[in-house]
């Protein structure tokens, strides 16, 4: 029984900050590659950042790169996501997946095994 919850999410005036976290339980966590996507009403699901299994490579689309940084602590089975400056059009609900790769390299966003039920982030102008 793979569980995948996200938290963190809530309403931020432009500019500001909030850091998610995912907790996942159900497999071994360190074995896996991670990421954190986000969807719009009315737009595609998309692929923010994407982190090795052992935290040492990450990629982050470049919309967000400088703002966004993703790290996980495997000791408690966790993923977070530290977003700083945000911006209006980073309004999305953000889900945290259990990916099915070895790289955040090529196609990874298509590649997630487990996801959670996501986190709304609001960003007021």
């Amino acid at each position: 029984q793979v569980q995948v919850v996200e938290s963190g999410g809530g309403l931020v005036q432009a500019g500001g900050s909030l850091r998610l976290s995912c907790t996942v339980s159900g497999l071994t966590f360190d074995e896996y590659y991670m990421g954190w996507f986000r969807q719009a009403p009315g737009n595609e699901r998309e692929g923010v950042s994407c982190i090795m299994w052992n935290g040492m490579r990450t990629y982050y689309v470049p919309s967000v790169r400088g703002r966004f940084t993703i790290s996980r602590d495997n000791a408690k089975n966790t993923l977070y996501l530290q977003m700083n400056s945000l911006k209006a059009e980073d309004t999305a609900r953000y889900y945290c997946a259990v990916l099915a790769v070895q790289s955040c390299s090529g196609s990874w966003e298509h590649s997630n095994n487990y996801w959670g039920q996501g986190t709304q982030v609001t960003v007021s102008s």
